[in-house]
């Protein structure tokens, strides 16, 4: 990596961080050249903190509830526990059937001490290793967050302490827009007026086509765009992009270098997101930070771009790569990179408040993180947070498990999936 480029990711990713004492913690010190015996090590180290439970808390009963498109996670323990999720229902409309004849029978019987363990095993249950990708992952994420939920509501912990230490109450946020297939001129006004309902003092924004192959969306929208965006929100708006991998390499670094120009703090997926080898052609030939990962599914591939510095910021998706666990382990490994975690957040559901028991436990989390919006349809009380955006704020709640109370009455409207 050139020293231009790493002085561009010191200032632009990681220079909102050293305000919250992240870039002092020594928890998994950079290394010069981290190599892969490094990131193996961080791998093999446990994640959640079991220390607590000192009798087995064995699996009565896994539940997937529906009510419309609306999906619950239900466990309950032989001493009486419970613990409650909400998932991604965007996807597990369609995955449902993976969570009850997959995940959900593995488990009855468990000790969720072993979470960790039983994590490695699901994995080679019924061969379900073969279905890696969202269709697995989306539903053990779903089953993991109910677990934690019920965890943290034993040891009257937030889901963050279970993971971790807290080293964020406060989540700065980024308002995240799509207004592809609009013009320019359109674009623009759509996002300032998204950004003013939350007063966020950074966006990111969609340029490409997504996974188009350098078409745009219309024809020449990012090139007018990325100088307007600059232009409409002045020098201090801390602006990311997204292609969703929409270019080739050459023409994502010809994207890139526009937005250099215009002083942009990161470019996400510049092209798509199995292409590791263009991206890592990508990242070095650009200064502006190269994120990723929303899309990737595998811990050896988060280990490969880690080692090879393809990735300055990495990005798992909670939900997409299966749960905390898995993505507190690419949060060490990048930590121990010198780089940030900044999580994708799924769009539906309850994944931002996921997402934010998340961040609150990530030394090297990035200055912003990902909003789209609360979900205002579900009835539930937040005794310690109003799960709203004050001055581009959001406190993490601080109750126990998910810190969330959710009416009795309208989980009682879901039918159990069978």
């Amino acid at each position: 990596m050139s020293l231009n480029r790493r002085k561009f990711i010191k200032k632009a990713a990681l220079g909102g961080l050293s305000g919250a004492g992240i870039l002092n913690s020594n928890a998994y010190p950079p290394q010069n050249e981290s190599n892969y015996e490094v990131l193996d090590q961080i791998l093999k180290q446990p994640v959640l903190k079991t220390e607590r439970f000192l009798d087995p808390i064995i699996v009565e009963s896994v539940e997937l509830l529906r009510y419309g498109n609306n999906f619950l996670c239900r466990v309950r323990s032989t001493d009486g526990a419970e613990g409650i999720s909400v998932s991604n229902n965007m996807m597990m409309v369609h995955l449902y059937p993976i969570f009850v004849n997959r995940i959900q029978p593995f488990f009855k019987g468990k000790d969720l001490r072993d979470w960790e363990k039983l994590l490695d095993e699901v994995y080679v249950y019924q061969s379900n290793y073969k279905m890696q990708n969202l269709a697995l992952w989306v539903p053990l994420a779903t089953l993991e967050f109910a677990v934690l939920d019920l965890l943290g509501n034993m040891a009257n912990q937030s889901i963050g302490e279970l993971i971790g230490e807290i080293h964020h109450t406060d989540i700065a946020v980024y308002q995240a827009n799509n207004y592809r297939g609009k013009s320019a001129e359109e674009s623009i006004d759509l996002i300032e007026n998204h950004v003013k309902e939350t007063q966020a003092k950074a966006l990111k924004f969609k340029v490409g086509g997504r996974m188009s192959n350098n078409a745009d969306d219309p024809t020449g929208r990012s090139d007018l765009l990325i100088p307007l965006v600059r232009k409409r929100f002045g020098e201090e708006m801390v602006i990311y992009a997204d292609s969703n991998g929409s270019y080739t390499s050459d023409e994502a670094i010809r994207i890139g270098k526009l937005m250099e120009e215009y002083q942009f703090d990161f470019y996400e997926e510049p092209v798509p997101f199995d292409w590791y080898e263009e991206t890592l052609e990508v990242a070095n030939a650009l200064a502006i930070p190269v994120a990723g990962g929303e899309q990737e599914p595998s811990m050896r591939g988060f280990r490969w771009l880690i080692k090879n510095d393809a990735l300055d910021i990495v990005q798992p998706d909670i939900f997409y790569f299966g749960g905390m666990i898995r993505s507190m382990r690419v949060a060490r490994m990048a930590a121990s990179k010198g780089k940030p975690c900044t999580p994708h957040i799924s769009g539906s559901g309850l994944g931002y408040l996921y997402m934010m028991h998340f961040v609150s436990a990530v030394p090297n989390a990035g200055p912003f993180h990902e909003f789209k919006g609360f979900n205002n349809e579900m009835p539930l009380e937040c005794p310690t947070s109003s799960l709203t955006s004050d001055g581009g704020i959001v406190k993490v709640p601080t109750g126990p498990g998910a810190g969330i109370i959710i009416d009795p009455d309208y989980i009682n409207k879901h039918q159990l999936v069978t």
